[in-house]
């Protein structure tokens, strides 16, 4: 007998992924590797205001793994710049297209590989904004990511309080407004207990050999407080990422003596948070909203 929740996501998924892909307005390089690219979609339709508009930079998810691209979170893109935000679509470096030998698909991430490319990302995109999108306002910038993305942006925002040493620690907070994480996967012990994506954190590290000494790089819940306001959006019947991860960032964050916002959302699962067509989507846009004006 089919389980009613795995239905929902596998309907859900396929609502999400049935847009077509959204050309950008302009790209910029901020390496060179081919995976080193920003997309940009300049604001547009009613929504937008008299001015510069705010910059959501986005970063996509799917478990860090090579099969899942910028691509899929286009139609997001293109949603945001109707509304009146500018954004900087980011792609950036993940694990093989080929399965690992301790996986049962593609291996997540890799290390440095991803983490050099979103600090060398967030580091160039004023630059790269200015140039290619100069409709955007740099001092407003809001990060969004979704699931292994909302990992990243939530990294992204707390690259200040990275252990010393750490290449990409930064000697202050970033410029921004704000962080708004959809499903993240924001505390990797929680989502390695409930094997979220298939043990996907533990490779992202480079294998469970590296999980001790890298977890203070690279896990969000042990990267507090930031300072920086964050809010997380997240499903109840979520079956890929579990609201329970997202609630053990803000009990961390909690302890830490920060208040994060999370906004759980009744009969809502994985991906509806990143499809046009669902309720939630405009949800998440109040949430950048709220932080980028």
């Amino acid at each position: 007998m089919t389980d009613p929740a795995v239905e929902r996501d596998a309907a859900e998924a396929a609502s999400a992924f049935s847009h077509p892909t959204v050309a950008p307005d302009a790209s910029a390089a901020y390496g060179e590797h081919p995976d080193q690219v920003v997309d940009f979609y300049a604001p547009r339709g009613e929504s937008r205001g008299p001015g510069p508009a705010p910059l959501v930079v986005l970063l996509h998810g799917g478990a860090w793994r090579a099969p899942y691209d910028r691509h899929h979170i286009t139609p997001l893109a293109d949603f945001l710049a109707r509304r009146g935000f500018a954004v900087a679509n980011v792609e950036y470096r993940r694990g093989s297209s080929l399965p690992h030998q301790n996986a049962d698909g593609p291996v997540a991430g890799r290390w440095p590989e991803t983490f050099d490319d979103v600090a060398a990302a967030m580091d160039a995109l004023p630059a790269l904004t200015a140039a290619a999108l100069p409709s955007a306002d740099v001092r407003r910038v809001v990060v969004a990511g979704h699931s292994a993305g909302g990992h990243l942006a939530l990294w992204a925002a707390a690259r200040h309080v990275l252990p010393a040493g750490s290449p990409w620690r930064l000697p202050s907070p970033p410029v921004l407004r704000g962080v708004v994480a959809l499903a993240p996967i924001a505390d990797f012990a929680v989502a390695e207990a409930m094997d979220v994506c298939g043990g996907a954190s533990a490779q992202l590290l480079g294998g469970a050999e590296h999980w001790d000494e890298r977890l203070p790089f690279a896990d969000p819940a042990a990267l507090l407080p930031t300072g920086i306001a964050t809010t997380l959006v997240q499903g109840r019947d979520d079956i890929v990422v579990p609201p329970e991860v997202s609630e053990a960032y803000a009990a961390a964050a909690a302890r830490a003596g920060e208040v994060v916002g999370l906004t759980l959302l009744d009969g809502v699962g994985h991906f509806p948070l990143i499809d046009p067509a669902a309720d939630a989507c405009a949800v998440v846009s109040e949430e950048i909203a709220q932080l980028a004006w």
